[in-house]
């Protein structure tokens, strides 16, 4: 059963800044170029009825495409690190995006993800990597920021249970919608998605 959550894809000028990020980490296992991925909203390993009513009910979704710029590097856990990232500029879009998934994923009864939404490009996963040789690779990659780059939709991916990161799917994607173009249609949408969620 493959492992769903919504993303941001990373474009390809972006992904190539990221990309000279790796390297000079002992215990670093590298994310593949093409997987670089900005997690949204972790939904999990759940039943097809339950991965269609998810994809219906985020027809819903109707935010302006924004843009967003990666900033900054990372690591998650203190004492035992187990992943290195990129950060991102903080951004009320993105937070309003990410809010609007998860109150959808919610209503359906999907499981709220305990962790606290931190935007970040996972850019190795780490095994036996001390905390010193982390906080060197962090300072010397502190000051890392790409190009801002349009966001313009967002996507529903899949993984299988793999080692690292990948390889990653895109199931589905939704538009963002620009001021001037906002679709007349996604009344109709958000309808049809209403009657699902009931």
């Amino acid at each position: 059963m493959p492992r769903l959550f919504t993303a941001l894809e990373i474009p390809r000028d972006a992904a190539l800044s990221l990309s000279l990020l790796r390297g000079g980490l002992p215990g670093a296992r590298w994310i593949d170029v093409e997987n670089y991925h900005l997690t949204l909203r972790f939904i999990g390993d759940v039943e097809g009825h339950v991965a269609d009513e998810v994809a219906n009910a985020l027809d819903r979704v109707d935010r302006p495409s924004f843009s967003l710029t990666l900033s900054g590097v990372g690591a998650f856990g203190q004492k035992k690190p187990h992943a290195v990232w990129a950060g991102v500029i903080p951004s009320p879009d993105l937070n309003l995006l990410q809010a609007d998934i998860d109150r959808i994923c919610k209503r359906l009864g999907v499981p709220t993800d305990p962790r606290k939404f931190t935007p970040h490009v996972t850019l190795a996963r780490l095994r036996n990597s001390s905390p010193l040789e982390v906080a060197r690779y962090l300072s010397a990659r502190g000051n890392f920021a790409a190009m801002p780059f349009r966001v313009g939709r967002f996507v529903l991916m899949s993984s299988r249970d793999s080692v690292g990161g990948g390889p990653y799917v895109v199931e589905e994607a939704w538009p963002l919608s620009d001021a001037a173009t906002r679709p007349s249609n996604r009344v109709a949408m958000a309808s049809d998605a209403s009657r699902i969620m009931r």
